[in-house]
């Protein structure tokens, strides 16, 4: 008599898979960090780019085509499934670090990114989205927080390790070398180990108060997203120009750091600050919005990033450098993961995957946009003025999901979230 075991939901039911795609998304995000204070440094000492808006050229290619990547994911994902696209994003990740550390011209290390952009949007997006399918309607918050501080705590590492490795040997091809590991890492875990979660999904389908809601298709999910719906679009706003400013730390910081004569060492530790505080403070965020909802961690969590912009673009001393990074970074611990959830909660499980791809393309365009404008202001004024113009969108930005975000926890699901918090501390049961 042949037997399927059912599909369950949660967190604990699902601890073994959870663990394993957080263990994925670190590979992710140290990919990442491979580029973050090495790369800008490349474009000046050794391509000898004087222009801040050329240098910041891996930025655009990076940002355009991660956005279209999260895109292809959301929509394919129910189509295709998830694990298909985890594996095809290690595929497209493993010519990246061998690109840079051969490049001849410039042009090729923005074609690096730009394979780095598929990479990052196909096993980020894919993480992310089978991470909630694994936990259902309960502890959203906790799942994306989690998944948000396994890739960037990974990201704050590599970062601070390759600026070392840099500062000891050169800018290539040693720290490069890193990447090839972390690629194949993350390849081989995908294919031998995770297990397809769209069957998860449609548990969560059947038993969701409103499953005979119709099926939609794809652009229709789409304009709903960007802008017929002013919940998902003060969200989707929300998080381009988070990733906007994050071009502050990525672009502008390493080349502001080293005309200032800090070293490569010292910017790197400046970036892994702002990194390490957003990774870390995701572990508090991400839970703590299932309980006091999402809304006040996304409108505060925007307002304080720019506060710690400002503090960057007004002070020259290290020390305020790293106070201005934490700041930054704790603003955007607010935000991150909430952004995810408070997008999965007002999305129904039959397009949720696909509703996620369509804010991440607007989220991650915001580095393209960031980069543009950054690069323009920075060139025709000056890196200064570039930053404080970026705080004073991030500022906007909140007080647009102020006006148009409702709360998006529902009363039903946080009584749950509370009730299953109190059963595991009756029971005594631990995730190992």
């Amino acid at each position: 008599m042949n037997t399927t075991t059912p599909v369950q939901l949660g967190l604990r039911a699902n601890w073994q898979q959870f663990t394993l795609l957080l263990l994925i998304n670190a590979f992710v995000g140290a990919m990442v960090g491979l580029e973050r204070t090495v790369v800008p440094l490349i474009a000046s000492e050794e391509f000898g780019l004087a222009s801040v808006s050329v240098t910041l050229s891996f930025i655009i290619s990076f940002g355009v085509i991660k956005a279209l990547a999260n895109l292809f994911a959301g929509s394919n994902a129910d189509r295709i499934g998830r694990k298909p696209l985890l594996i095809a994003g290690w595929l497209m990740g493993i010519p990246v670090p061998l690109i840079v550390i051969f490049a001849p011209t410039w042009e090729w290390v923005v074609f690096a990114n730009a394979l780095l952009g598929i990479n990052q949007g196909l096993c980020w997006s894919t993480a992310i989205i089978m991470k909630i399918d694994l936990v259902g309607p309960v502890g959203r918050g906790r799942a994306t927080g989690l998944n948000e501080f396994s890739g960037y705590v990974a990201m704050a590492l590599s970062t601070i390790t390759v600026g070392w490795v840099a500062a000891e040997t050169a800018l290539r091809p040693y720290p490069f070398y890193f990447g090839i590991a972390f690629a194949l890492s993350g390849l081989i875990l995908s294919v031998l180990f995770v297990r397809e979660t769209r069957g998860h999904a449609q548990r969560e389908a059947q038993l969701h108060a409103q499953a005979a809601e119709p099926t939609l298709s794809f652009w229709t999910v789409f304009r709903r997203v960007s802008w017929q719906d002013k919940r998902f679009f003060s969200l989707s706003q929300g998080g381009l120009v988070n990733n906007l400013n994050d071009v502050v730390i990525w672009g502008l910081l390493p080349l502001l750091a080293v005309s200032s004569g800090i070293s490569i060492e010292q910017a790197a530790a400046i970036g892994s600050t702002y990194l390490g505080v957003w990774g870390i403070g995701q572990l508090v965020t991400g839970p703590l919005s299932d309980h006091i909802g999402r809304k006040p961690l996304i409108t505060g969590g925007l307002w304080v990033t720019a506060s710690g912009i400002v503090l960057l673009a007004l002070t020259s001393s290290q020390w305020f450098w790293i106070l201005a990074a934490a700041t930054m970074g704790l603003g955007t611990a607010m935000v991150y993961p909430t952004f995810l959830a408070a997008m999965s909660d007002l999305a129904h499980p039959t397009w949720r995957a696909s509703a996620l791809g369509v804010y991440r393309l607007w989220r991650d365009s915001g580095y393209a946009v960031g980069a543009v404008v950054a690069g323009i202001l920075a060139d025709l004024f000056s890196i200064q003025t570039a930053v404080l113009t970026i705080a004073v969108l991030t500022f906007i930005s909140g007080s647009v999901t102020a006006l148009l975000l409702p709360e998006t926890i529902t009363r039903s699901v946080r009584k749950r979230e509370t009730s299953e918090d109190k059963n595991r501390a009756s029971e005594h049961v631990f995730i190992k």
